[in-house]
């Protein structure tokens, strides 16, 4: 059970973005996407700076990868990959609209992370659809990452993965509908689930937060936590309030224009995890906390 007395400790991260350069909504691949919407462009990239400096402000580390003509969702670099333990897993997106992002993402991890990064033989949209929780690695399935690829999840990273199906397509991606928090707390929408998925994470995580419905169609778990500051949606405001509660520190961010493509704090931020080997210290973000918020 939540013990009220135990401190929240953040942890120093390593971050990947991508800048908006050329953001647009010029299709249609999920229930947010209306390419009839305007997009302000220069304002999607004003937010996204302001997610970027506020990684920064809270002591992460931030590397950019060069976006690329054409590919108006490449800024949300959770997409492209995921690192656990110094492996990277690169993606295989579901649509065609997206496939071209696969290689951009697969040569950057190999440059900068892991040489031996592994190109999946099936649809996978990496940390979209595949959340690690301390030895764990939670898999969605349903919409974009076919079900079969979660085996090479499990091959690749030699960790127990736990296939996850998403019922509603407003919440087409595990980070969607679920946050991890920590290593042992979770935030999530559970009428996103199938009832096998909500009964298994019910037993995983018996004091899990609860999103409302309002909160979670403002994209309020596509969130990002170092274990103690969790960087939401500003529109998530009831579930920012629980968060305090629970001893976590919410940093409210505005990203309205990149939602206008369904993507959150979590979309636009993979996390390049180091071996277990390497050294982590616990961040002094006492100053830093003013300064993010």
């Amino acid at each position: 059970m939540f013990d009220a007395a135990r401190p929240r400790t953040a942890t120093p991260r390593r971050y990947l973005m991508c800048p908006p350069t050329h953001f647009a909504v010029t299709y249609a691949i999920n229930p947010w996407m209306d390419p009839s919407v305007p997009v302000d462009a220069e304002l999607a990239m004003r937010q996204w700076t302001t997610l970027h400096d506020t990684y920064r402000a809270l002591g992460h580390r931030v590397e950019l990868i060069e976006p690329i003509a054409g590919l108006p969702d490449m800024v949300f670099a959770a997409n492209g990959g995921l690192v656990v333990d110094g492996r990277a897993l690169g993606a295989r997106f579901h649509g065609p609209e997206r496939a071209p992002e696969a290689d951009a993402y697969l040569a950057w991890l190999a440059a900068n992370v892991d040489t031996h990064v592994h190109r999946p033989a099936r649809a996978m949209e990496a940390e979209g659809d595949l959340l690690a929780i301390g030895e764990v690695v939670l898999a969605g399935h349903g919409f974009r990452t076919d079900p079969a690829a979660h085996d090479e999840v499990a091959a690749v990273l030699e960790r127990e993965v736990v296939s996850l199906q998403l019922i509603d397509p407003r919440y087409y991606h595990l980070d969607t509908c679920l946050a991890v928090l920590d290593d042992t707390t979770i935030a999530w929408l559970p009428s996103a689930f199938a009832p096998a998925a909500q009964a298994e994470l019910r037993r995983r995580f018996p004091d899990a937060i609860e999103a409302s419905a309002a909160d979670a169609a403002a994209l309020g778990l596509n969130a990002v936590s170092d274990g103690r500051h969790v960087v939401l949606a500003a529109e998530a405001t009831d579930l920012a309030e629980a968060l305090s509660a629970r001893g976590f520190t919410p940093i409210p961010v505005e990203l309205s224009e990149l939602r206008k493509a369904g993507g959150g704090p979590k979309c636009c931020t993979m996390e390049l995890r180091a071996a277990a080997t390497d050294t982590i210290d616990t961040l002094d973000t006492s100053d830093s906390e003013e300064q993010a918020a």
